[in-house]
């Protein structure tokens, strides 16, 4: 059954139909429509599983997928945008660092857990946000406590003999009650406290206080006295030992003098914790998981070998394939929280296939993705697009660097034409490595003037056609510097 919050999550999910999620790609992916069309549709479909009946709901196995391609062209692009847009648990991962059980180093159930934490954090995130207003508020009273203690009521206590012979003097008020002096001196304490710390709630709300310094008590853990989860292959239960260890050790508080900037954001932390129910937050997070997961599984094909291939430093590559395979298809992984179910999870692999091909991995495998999407090598147009198109475009990135100096950088069209028929010519006479290369032509192309540029001032930078082949042809033309450099 499906909770609330759950449910929540699958609404915001509701709005991002296949042409949403590819326009929202191409705002940072030029090109790649099978790629992006692929992946919508796989991610909608999570959704629409959820509105199944639920008599069928059950039997609707996520449709994994391989995207195949040269470096470069975007496969990694897409898992990290997805990741923004989608709102649901999500991981990427390497195949590469994963090893057969028994070897040294990750099994591969580690990226199933990884995933768990990426769902917890998520979860945690969102009922900060739900309660941040409330935990804001008990901070400044906190903060107000350190700045301005509270007055104490009770003055300290005299010897039997003398408080006995103490007259106290009764005050009549216009209103015919009789108070104590005393009373009537903490009356006007009190008062005083409240316009002083009124005022000074105030100047802390306004950002005045943040360097004053307060005493606060930080809670110290105790050392962990057990590490396994360095420990490659380590079972889960295991590696948790040490963490399991600390917890049952006494936790001491220690204080300590910092900042009131400082001292907002740990006791921030400490409120967080007492608003959000933990074991709600994990029960949650276990069920997005297993409705909602992703997994981005890069540099699949590092682990696909040609067959016969025996022996040598990637001999638990198979082996890895293998371990893989129950995962994919549907497991129990046992993680410290409990077991999760894979059934529903979402794969998507990608990998550059440049020595192997798909075909390579094992049959069960390749059953498992049954999606497959090549993705094109980038031209010199679509590197024009590049540097152009996108929000992130290089051009705009370095404009903004130039721009933290008070200079201002402009690239021409000519310029850009010219820098990207440069890129696509090295991608053709050297290793092809898609659109990383135009990081290279343009670290190259900018060095001089990010380095002169605190000392030349703020006169306006122009890029022209003529400014690239000045500085690039050269290197362009030497092919033993090109390989270097380039």
């Amino acid at each position: 059954m499906t909770t609330n919050r759950t449910e929540q999550a699958l609404a915001r999910l509701a709005d991002l139909t296949p042409k949403k999620i590819v326009a929202e790609l191409d705002r940072y992916i030029i090109g790649q429509a099978d790629a992006k069309k692929a992946v919508a549709i796989a991610l909608r479909n999570r959704w629409r599983r959820q509105r199944a009946p639920e008599s069928i709901r059950d039997e609707i196995a996520p449709n994994n997928i391989i995207l195949i391609g040269p470096t470069g062209v975007g496969k990694t692009e897409i898992a990290r945008r997805l990741a923004k847009l989608t709102g649901a648990p999500f991981i990427k991962v390497e195949a590469s660092k994963f090893t057969e059980v028994g070897y040294v180093g990750r099994d591969v159930e580690g990226m199933v857990r990884d995933l768990v934490e990426s769902a917890i954090d998520l979860v945690r995130n969102e009922r900060e946000q739900e309660v941040e207003d409330l935990a804001h508020d008990r901070v400044d009273d906190r903060l107000l406590d350190l700045l301005l203690p509270a007055p104490t009521d009770q003055k300290p206590a005299q010897a039997g003999a003398e408080r006995a012979a103490t007259e106290r003097v009764f005050i009549a008020s216009s209103e015919g009650s009789v108070s104590a002096e005393e009373d009537a001196e903490q009356d006007a304490v009190r008062d005083r406290h409240k316009r002083t710390r009124d005022k000074l709630k105030q100047l802390l709300l306004d950002g005045q206080l943040e360097q004053r310094e307060v005493e606060i008590e930080v809670t110290q853990h105790a050392p962990q006295m057990l590490d396994m989860g360095g420990q490659g292959g380590a079972p889960d239960s295991i590696a948790s030992i040490g963490e399991m260890l600390s917890e049952l050790m006494p936790k001491r508080k220690k204080p300590r003098t910092v900042t009131v900037a400082e001292a907002r954001r740990l006791l921030l932390d400490e409120e967080y914790d007492k608003l959000i129910n933990h074991d709600d937050v994990i029960s949650d997070a276990m069920e997005r998981v297993e409705k909602l997961g992703i997994i981005f599984l890069d540099e699949i094909d590092k682990i696909a070998g040609a067959k016969g291939e025996m022996g040598g430093p990637d001999v638990s590559r198979e082996g890895v394939q293998r371990d893989l395979l129950p995962i994919v298809e549907g497991s129990n992984v046992p993680t410290k929280y409990g077991m999760v179910k894979t059934d529903h999870v979402l794969f998507v692999a990608a990998g550059a296939f440049h020595v192997s091909k798909p075909s390579d991995l094992i049959p069960e495998l390749q059953g498992r993705f049954p999606i497959r999407v090549e993705l094109k090598s980038l031209t010199e147009a679509d590197f024009v697009r590049i540097m152009t198109e996108p929000e992130n475009a290089l051009t705009k990135q370095y404009a903004a660097l130039v721009g933290a100096e008070g200079a201002s950088l402009e690239f021409t069209d000519d310029a850009i034409t010219e820098i990207a028929k440069m890129a696509a010519q090295v991608n053709q006479k050297m290793e092809n490595i898609g659109a990383r290369r135009l990081h290279t032509v343009m670290t190259t192309l900018l060095e001089d003037v990010m380095y002169e540029l605190p000392d030349r001032g703020t006169a306006p930078i122009k890029v022209d056609a003529k400014v690239v082949r000045d500085r690039l042809k050269a290197i362009a033309e030497d092919e033993d510097l090109r390989k270097y450099i380039l």
